[in-house]
């Protein structure tokens, strides 16, 4: 249980991909004008991680350890992201056209997001501050991966309610647009640093 607490607490508040990461920016920035799209993408970049870390993690720990080609780690796992986004984007241009409008050349992008890649990374590589005397598994692994999802998808809609409520407001031309969602930006991310102090 320990285990469990400390994982979704790491992956959530702690180690968020965003605010601690700084992981997925691009997004973060550019899906967060509106809740729908900011949620539409915060979901899908869900689903992408929990799927890509499913995949990558017993083939990196099944075929590339034992086979001696972990140095091309990187490479396999992109192309696995690439091929499960391709996947990904068909199926929301069927079931939701609205929301592939919205998320415009941002769904294609989740291929390059480096938090879907870190995510993938992350499991396999040294979790002993988050695992403690446990160690890593497939279940561990996409319990990280689905609670950093939904940390990212978070902040995206926290983001999204932001940037909509100042939209009410008259704001100053000198910051108006991107410079009032990089201050809005800073102040969620120095919010969210109080939850590192937290001890896992």
């Amino acid at each position: 249980m320990a285990t469990f607490i400390a994982i979704v607490l790491s992956a959530v508040l702690t180690n968020n991909f965003i605010t601690a990461k700084t992981y997925g920016i691009c997004p973060f920035l550019g899906v967060s004008k509106k809740t729908s799209s900011a949620a539409g993408m915060g979901i899908a970049v869900t689903l992408v991680m929990v799927l890509a870390t499913l995949v990558t993690y017993p083939i990196y720990t099944y075929v590339m350890v034992p086979l001696e080609i972990e140095f091309l780690e990187i490479i396999f796992f992109i192309f696995i992201i690439a091929s499960l986004v391709q996947m990904l984007e068909k199926i929301i241009q069927k079931l939701s056209p609205t929301l592939y409008g919205a998320m415009g050349i941002y769904l294609p992008l989740i291929t390059t997001n480096c938090a879907v890649l870190g995510v993938t990374e992350l499991v396999i590589g040294d979790m002993s501050a988050v695992l403690g005397e446990a160690s890593m598994n497939i279940g561990w692994a996409t319990l990280y991966a689905l609670f950093a999802g939904l940390g990212f998808t978070l902040v995206m809609i926290i983001m999204s309610g932001m940037r909509e409520r100042i939209n009410y407001y008259k704001t100053p031309k000198a910051i108006a647009g991107f410079p009032i969602a990089m201050v809005t930006a800073s102040f969620i991310c120095m919010a969210f640093y109080v939850f590192s102090l937290i001890s896992l």
